[in-house]
């Protein structure tokens, strides 16, 4: 495997990449004002997942893997966020790095969570393009498809801050 999965964080998950620390050297996701392109397969069929198609919605994008303690708190809330803001325009979608994603089924089952799934096994794409060092992390997009807030690791207690930032992106006008 090419990534060394480090320790489990009270607060997160967290791992450390192979090779030189590319979080660091680049700027945060939320200063580069570019859109986030995003292609991945879905869970379990592997049909194509591209960000680009949901332009004009606000997406939350959370990464997370079964054995993450914190991940099975935080998918839950995301749900809820999910059901009450669809109407709305919010979309979530979740982002699984597990090797293997034979666990993902009963994973999700045991939380109770019906969220879209990506696959991206052993972190590639969260490691080289979002640049995921703690785990669980959420990123929220607005309608332009530019990451606005990432959120690493999980805390009940954001979310009221969770809140004003989705209905601040929503109240954006579209592009």
């Amino acid at each position: 495997m090419r990534h060394l999965w480090v320790a489990l964080a009270l607060c997160g998950c967290t791992f450390k990449p192979a090779g030189p620390d590319l979080v660091e050297k680049t700027p945060p996701l939320t200063q580069s004002g570019k859109a986030l392109e995003i292609s991945l397969p879905r869970y379990p069929g592997g049909e194509a997942f591209k960000l680009s198609e949901h332009r004009g919605k606000v997406v939350l994008i959370d990464v997370w893997a079964t054995w993450c303690e914190p991940c099975g708190d935080a998918l839950p809330l995301y749900q809820d966020l999910a059901t009450e803001f669809a109407t709305r325009g919010l979309e979530v979608f979740t982002i699984n790095v597990d090797a293997d994603p034979r666990p993902i089924a009963p994973f999700l089952a045991e939380t109770k969570v019906s969220l879209p799934v990506l696959l991206d096994p052993e972190a590639r794409f969260a490691e080289s393009v979002l640049k995921v060092k703690l785990m669980p992390t959420a990123f929220l997009i607005d309608k332009k498809g530019t990451v606005r807030f990432v959120h690493e690791g999980f805390d009940e207690g954001q979310l009221a801050t969770w809140l004003s930032e989705i209905e601040g992106l929503l109240a954006e006008p579209s592009p």
